[in-house]
C-alpha cells in the first residue's frame, strides 16, 4: 500500500531513524520533537531486530497527526532524515478509547521479549563503574549565583535551559532548537544535570527560538525555563560539599574556570 493510500488517522508511522539510539532516549525524544503539534497518547519503539529503526507516536487528534506528517517529513533526526507518514493500523491506545481494541500476543510477546532485553542492557550498565556518574553528581549538588544582583539578564544570543530532566541529551536539545535559525550548538554540563546553554547566531535569533519554546514540555512534568545567559556571570556548582566547579557564562561561551576543594573557596 503506497503511503498516499492511507487514510489520515490519529497515528503516525516514522522509518529511517537511527538506530544506535537506545530505546528510552528516542521515546522521550520523540515525544519531545512531536509534543509541539498536539497531545500525545503513547509512543512506540522496539528494538526487535526486525522492527529497529521505526516508531509509532499517537496524537488524540487527527489533525495533529496529518500536521505532523507535513511539517516534520525529512526532518534531520540523529543525523538522518525521518520518512514519515500515516500508520496503517490504529493505535492500541486508541483503539482501547473507541472500543474496537484486540489483542494482538504476537506484538504482545515481541514488546515483552523487547522489554526484557533493554532491561538487562541496562542492569548491566548500572553495574558498570560510570553508569552512575551523572546521576550521583547532580543528586547532591546545589548551585547558586556568584553575583545574583544583575537579576534581568540583558538579550544574547545564548540561552540558559533549566528546569529539564535529568534524563536530557544533548542530542535531544539539538533536535529541538535547530528548527529554529541561527543554531548553533548545545552545551550541557555533565556534573550538573537539568540545564544546558544553547547557542545562536544573534540575540534576534534566540530570541525567536526562546518565545516559541518557553514552557515547552519535554517530559510532562518538566516544562522548560528558558532566559537569556547573564554575561559575565560566575556560577558555581558545589558537589558532595568538596569540589567546587566555577563556570563563566560569557559572549564567547561556556567556559570552565577551575576545580578547587570547596573548603577553601569564598563564594
Amino acid at each position: 500500500m503506497l503511503s498516499g493510500d492511507i487514510p489520515p488517522n490519529q497515528s503516525i508511522y516514522i522509518k529511517n531513524l537511527n538506530e544506535e539510539v537506545k530505546k528510552e532516549e528516542l521515546k522521550r525524544s520523540l515525544y519531545a520533537l512531536f509534543s509541539q503539534y498536539g497531545r500525545i497518547l503513547d509512543v512506540v519503539a522496539l528494538k526487535t531486530p526486525r522492527l529497529r529503526g521505526q516508531a509509532w507516536v499517537a496524537f488524540s487528534e487527527v489533525t495533529a497527526a496529518s500536521n505532523a506528517v507535513r511539517q516534520m517529513q525529512n526532518f534531520p533526526f540523529y543525523d538522518k532524515p525521518m520518512r514519515i507518514q500515516h500508520a496503517k493500523t490504529k493505535s492500541d491506545c486508541i483503539a482501547k478509547a473507541d472500543g474496537s481494541f484486540v489483542p494482538r500476543e504476537k506484538k504482545k510477546k515481541l514488546e515483552e521479549k523487547a522489554e526484557r532485553r533493554q532491561r538487562t542492557e541496562d542492569a548491566h550498565q548500572s553495574s558498570m563503574p560510570n553508569g552512575t556518574t551523572a546521576e550521583n553528581g547532580g543528586s547532591n549538588a546545589t548551585f547558586r549565583h556568584a553575583n545574583p544582583s544583575t537579576a534581568e539578564a540583558t538579550p544574547n544570543n545564548i540561552l540558559f535551559i533549566e528546569n529539564l530532566p535529568h534524563e536530557t541529551s544533548s542530542m535531544m536539545l539539538q533536535v529541538l532548537f535547530q528548527q529554529y535559525p541561527g543554531f548553533r550548538e548545545v552545551r550541557m554540563i555533565e556534573a550538573k544535570p537539568g540545564i544546558a546553554f544553547v547557542e545562536f547566531e544573534d540575540d534576534v535569533q534566540s530570541s525567536m527560538a526562546m518565545q516559541a519554546l518557553q514552557g515547552f514540555k519535554i517530559d510532562p512534568q518538566h516544562p522548560m525555563a528558558i532566559s537569556f545567559a547573564k554575561k559575565f556571570l560566575h556560577e558555581y556548582v558545589v558537589l558532595d560539599n568538596e569540589v567546587l566547579i566555577i563556570i563563566s557564562v560569557e559572549d564567547s561561551g561556556t567556559v570552565l574556570l577551575g576545580i578547587s576543594d570547596s573548603s577553601s573557596a569564598d563564594c
